[in-house]
């Protein structure tokens, strides 16, 4: 049984331990599991988890947690009652969440330095199904790293300029990455060669990349791209051509998500969010979400990781056709996503977050406050259930991802933190800082789980890879390392 289904030792209750409280179990969007029922105050979640699984006919039996009112529930139910003072007149309220039925170990060593770049490195990504890696820097070149031997494996060149982003297609056929003068480069990740001239329309630099999901196109032709000229563009990898440009925002682009319904999100520094819709070889702008008081910085979607990471998992298959690879992948993209709307959140200079249903509704779902300074990357977890925000106040902050309450707290670092990663089975949370530290932080027990410095200065880039198996982090000192459990 998973780590995150223990049960304390029983407990002796002073109450007559025949008692019982009227429940009503709900999934974590609120959905009731049959009607409100009598339980004993002595079950726990052990005696829950027989029940959820019984009462949603599971074949193979799955782990749960459980939580009142965004609390864990790890103690018998009485004992809860008794601890926190709760009526038992009320019905409560217990939400059962399916947790990751394999179990991502936590990273605690450096496995390797390796040095390559002349210049910082800017970001770093895995492919999706984490055998390769990439890597740009300030020094003009991609790079693609062997994760076997721990060497650099290709040197991308056909920059003129800083390489500011990077992003893999979902069947891992191609890299793109995106440069200060605003051109885009395709590359070939089994040769490191590229696919054709760079890619030029973009008048400033590229601030994001982000790929047509897998299950609505396969094998992957499509990616959008965006701009500090205020517009995003999007191209055909295999014509090499710009096919569509999404001109609306009156200042720069920030951030890009190409969402699983099909529809593209592009946050601005003119504080608004476009969605656009594509069809009939045209982009349409379908609405604008405002509410933000100033730029923009990050977006992420509740589907995210399953869009990464197409029909590959943690096992790492292979497949035999572009169509068996987008049937996976639109199963796996079903699965997660079930029968809510795909949710978007906002990070911005304005200190806040927003949580929306975009598809649903132009107004947010909810504002989310407390982070004293601007909101530099947020992330839901791959389950969806957790939204981790970072910020330059030095800390991350944990939300919950289908209502937006804020839970936690991470603090430990001492600088700011540029950039979050989640492992694949959505317990453990890895942040970069401008302290030159990584750290990995347990969802569960909401507390640092472990420290990792080893960099000699800012660390801007850090990336879990999809098989959970290692992470990836890059910064100021050029090098890169690769950390293992």
């Amino acid at each position: 049984m998973s780590e995150a289904m223990d049960v304390e030792a029983p407990v002796p209750l002073p109450r007559d331990s025949t008692n019982s409280v009227m429940c009503r179990l709900t999934d974590p969007e609120g959905t009731p599991l049959g009607t409100p029922m009598y339980l004993p105050e002595i079950a726990g979640p052990k005696e829950l988890n027989q029940m959820v699984n019984k009462l949603l006919s599971n074949d193979e039996k799955l782990p749960y947690a459980f939580y009142i009112s965004d609390q864990e529930l790890v103690v018998h139910l009485g004992s809860y009652l008794e601890k926190n003072k709760v009526s038992v007149e009320k019905v409560l309220t217990i939400v059962y969440q399916p947790q990751a039925v394999f179990r991502i170990r936590p990273v605690t060593r450096c496995s390797a330095t390796i040095a390559g770049h002349t210049e910082a490195v800017l970001s770093v990504a895995f492919s999706p199904d984490g055998q390769q890696l990439a890597s740009g820097s300030g020094d003009t070149t991609v790079r693609l790293w062997d994760l076997n031997t721990q060497t650099p494996l290709f040197t991308c060149k056909g920059h003129k300029n800083w390489v500011l982003c990077i992003a893999w297609s979902p069947d891992g056929k191609y890299l793109v990455s995106g440069s200060k003068t605003g051109e885009l480069i395709c590359w070939d990740p089994q040769t490191g060669n590229p696919l054709g001239n760079p890619l030029t329309g973009h008048k400033k630099w590229i601030t994001g990349i982000s790929w047509e999901p897998v299950h609505l196109s396969a094998p992957c032709r499509h990616f959008v791209s965006a701009s500090k000229d205020g517009d995003a563009r999007i191209w055909d990898a295999t014509l090499r051509k710009c096919v569509i440009c999404l001109s609306g925002h009156t200042l720069a682009i920030t951030c890009v998500k190409w969402g699983g319904d099909g529809k593209i999100y592009t946050g601005s520094q003119d504080c608004t969010i476009k969605v656009w819709e594509i069809s009939e070889g045209k982009g349409k702008l379908i609405r604008e979400l405002k509410g933000h008081g100033h730029w923009v910085n990050s977006l992420a979607l509740s589907t995210e990781y399953v869009l990464r990471t197409g029909a590959f998992d943690h096992t790492s298959k292979s497949f035999s056709s572009p169509e068996e690879m987008k049937k996976v992948a639109l199963e796996r993209y079903n699965k997660m996503r079930g029968n809510a709307p795909e949710r978007l959140v906002s990070g911005s200079d304005d200190f806040t977050m927003f949580l929306w249903e975009p598809l649903v509704s132009k107004h947010p779902k909810t504002r989310m406050t407390g982070h004293q300074q601007l909101v530099n990357h947020v992330y839901f977890s791959p389950d969806g259930q957790w939204i981790a925000s970072a910020s330059f106040d030095k800390s991350v902050k944990l939300w919950n991802g289908i209502s937006g309450k804020f839970i936690a707290a991470f603090r430990g670092h001492v600088g700011p933190v540029y950039q979050i990663s989640w492992s694949a089975d959505s317990r453990l949370l890895l942040s970069g800082s401008k302290d030159s530290t990584l750290k990995v932080w347990d969802i569960r027990t909401k507390k640092l789980k472990q420290d990792l410095p080893g960099h000699a200065d800012e660390v801007f880039a850090v990336d879990w890879s999809p098989d959970g198996e290692k992470v990836a982090s890059g910064g100021k000192d050029r090098v890169l390392k690769l950390w293992m459990g």
